[in-house]
């Protein structure tokens, strides 16, 4: 009897309709298509439409698909694990939403607020209860309604955010393929370099707060960029060296796409080839938890069972990590 591992059995995007590209926020800011293109890699994002729709509908729409595609029945589902800083309300929490959106009446879940790290954080949280045995079937959603809290008066954001959600079925597996490692890390100071001004207990939302425009996302984002690169190589330096691998043995890295520039420095630092890492930023951009499923999603059809991934990311808190996985089909 093989040890047992949690296995990504299934994944599925959503994505919003609407498309806001480059051309639009020439319209809307100081910007061009050139400059976003030069300086992130984004040639568009979704923004949700949809009146009345919230973080919870595109999670709901991402796990419908992913139930049906799959052959599960909601009612199979043991829990839900949704990673956001976007949820519908500050309370009741976005997986209990969720659950009772797409029908999952066994099912409990909770939200993981771990910024663009959350997926990460999420995933290696819902395989240890499958891997102890606790459940067979957890859903991990990334997800995040990022046009919620961005301030479209502000170039240095307005053109980095889109919308989505991606979620993945974890189930256990005894043939080695499944999570088989990671490592995840944390560094409460630099919440002071990306984070949202007001809106939470520290400053209550209020007329001054509202006027002074703090309800939004913000960053500094040349140190933030130092960070995240030293973070992210660091991570999946130390998951590869402790699984005994080199980059040779592994044939994806699924990097958070916050930027390109981002994600082609941590490819040099690992010295690992732009070919096998998953980018999709161009189409959605930084979609925060929901980027790492989103690429899962869509470079599915090229994955083959067995093959050796590994995920990473780097997100406001500061919260970084990196996590090994075998492809389970």
């Amino acid at each position: 009897m093989g040890k047992i591992h949690a296995a990504i059995t299934g994944v599925q995007g959503w994505v919003p309709e609407t498309k806001l590209t480059n051309k639009d926020l020439e319209k809307m800011v100081d910007t061009n298509d050139e400059w976003i293109l030069s300086r992130t890699g984004i040639r568009e994002r979704r923004i949700l439409r949809t009146p009345g729709w919230a973080t919870s509908d595109m999670c709901a729409e991402a796990v419908k698909g992913l139930l049906e595609k799959t052959g599960v029945k909601p009612g199979e589902i043991d829990m839900i694990i949704v990673a956001t800083v976007t949820g519908d309300l500050i309370f009741p929490d976005t997986a209990n939403t969720v659950c009772d959106k797409v029908g999952a009446k066994n099912a409990f879940g909770f939200d993981i607020n771990a910024a663009c790290s959350g997926f990460l954080f999420a995933l290696s949280t819902g395989a240890q209860f499958v891997q102890n045995e606790t459940y067979n079937k957890v859903i991990v959603v990334g997800a995040d309604m990022m046009s919620s809290i961005i301030d479209y008066t502000d170039r240095n954001t307005c053109v980095i955010f889109g919308d989505g959600a991606g979620a993945v079925l974890l189930e256990p597996r005894k043939d080695g393929n499944g999570i088989l490692d990671f490592v995840l890390r944390g560094d409460g100071a630099g919440r002071e370099l990306l984070h949202m001004k007001a809106g939470g207990s520290r400053k209550p939302a209020t007329v001054e707060t509202l006027a002074a425009r703090e309800h939004y996302a913000w960053q500094d984002g040349k140190r933030v960029f130092v960070h995240a690169v030293k973070g992210m190589t660091s991570t999946c330096e130390e998951v590869i060296r402790r699984n005994k691998m080199t980059t040779d043995d592994v044939q994806w890295i699924v990097p958070h796409q916050a930027n390109m520039r981002i994600i082609t420095s941590v490819a040099e630092h690992l010295h690992f080839p732009l070919e096998r890492v998953m980018i999709n930023i161009e189409r959605y951009g930084n979609t925060t938890a929901a980027t790492l499923p989103l690429c899962l999603w869509d470079y599915e059809k090229q994955l083959k069972k067995g093959d050796n991934i590994i995920l990473t990311a780097f997100g406001g808190g500061f919260t970084w990590g990196a996590l090994y996985l075998k492809w389970a089909y």
